[in-house]
């Protein structure tokens, strides 16, 4: 990861002054760099870890990095990782023309690896993210979103990347076919888990340990897995005030919203849900010879269900 660190450096530097600043802000932002990580963990179950790999865990990372400030901008985010945002500190306009440099940065690093194998695995990536990314603005402010149209935002919008990234790692070290998609599932799996935690810790962490405000989500009228539950379960009037919760957003409700979450019981619905994800994902991964890079990853899947940020 030292290694990864420093290609992302190096790789970000541009001549515009302003181009470095938005960018080493966000990238020093304390982000968890769980994307990068797994290219190196599926690289080192299957072998070595290699220079390529490191670029591509820098790739990935910046991919992601730039969604962020994209995601901040839409949705008008004060508050990411426990600090200010990009757009708040540099405004909307930085934001974006900075996120679409970091993108491209990321395809100028993907060719210099001269591999179509990866380019089309990070191709269709970042296509699906842009389109997870259109179907979640649909889906604001609408409390009549099904779980499955809500898990297909998930997979799009968050678990696609985590896909493409463990996948990577068994491409380039020239894994089985099988191997390959038992990684791409196990990355698609984490990341589901992963998100379905953030729902969570949405609607119940401390804002100092999840680094953004409480009920986020809620604030921008999206409709996410433990409200969709909490409004199924809940009597008349808990329905009727989270779907105005939903659909007017904001944060008037949100005492009332938290109260009716927890006597639902959606919250602990939610969790065990990301623990089936986790589990079908290291299920996936079970035949793999056994090794520190496949430990780490079983424990990741753990992680990503017990942590509280």
């Amino acid at each position: 990861m030292t290694a990864v660190d420093a290609v992302i450096r190096r790789s970000l530097h541009s001549e515009v002054v302003l181009v470095n600043q938005v960018a080493n802000y966000i990238i020093n932002g304390g982000g968890k760099r769980l994307r990068p990580a797994l290219v190196l963990l599926s690289a080192g179950a299957f072998g070595s870890i290699t220079p390529t790999h490191h670029q591509l865990a820098a790739v990935v990372e910046f991919i992601h990095t730039a969604t962020l400030l994209h995601d901040d901008v839409v949705d008008e985010s004060a508050m990411r990782r426990g600090q200010a945002t990009a757009n708040t500190m540099f405004g909307n306009a930085a934001s974006v023309l900075v996120g679409d440099f970091v993108y491209s940065r990321a395809f100028q690093m993907m060719v210099e690896v001269q591999n179509m194998r990866v380019m089309e695995i990070l191709a269709e990536a970042t296509n699906i993210i842009a389109e997870g990314e259109v179907l979640q603005l649909l889906n604001v402010h609408d409390a009549d979103v099904t779980d499955e149209a809500y898990l297909k935002v998930i997979h799009y919008k968050t678990a696609k990347l985590f896909e493409a990234a463990t996948r990577l790692g068994a491409v380039v070290c020239n894994a089985s076919e099988r191997d390959e998609q038992a990684m791409a599932e196990y990355g698609m799996r984490l990341g589901t888990a992963f998100q379905l935690i953030d729902d969570v810790l949405d609607l119940s962490g401390e804002s100092t340990e999840i680094g953004k405000n409480l009920g986020d989500d809620l604030a921008e009228g999206k409709p996410t897995m433990p409200l969709l539950i909490a409004m199924r379960r809940g009597n008349a009037a808990q329905q009727q005030l989270i779907r105005h919760a939903i659909e007017q957003g904001g944060l008037d409700d949100l005492p009332a919203v938290l109260q009716a979450v927890v006597a639902t019981d959606a919250l602990t619905e939610v969790r065990k849900l990301a623990e089936k994800e986790a589990e079908k994902g290291c299920a996936a991964i079970a035949h793999l010879p056994d090794s520190g890079f496949k430990m780490t990853l079983l424990e990741l899947a753990r992680f990503a269900v017990e942590r509280r940020h």
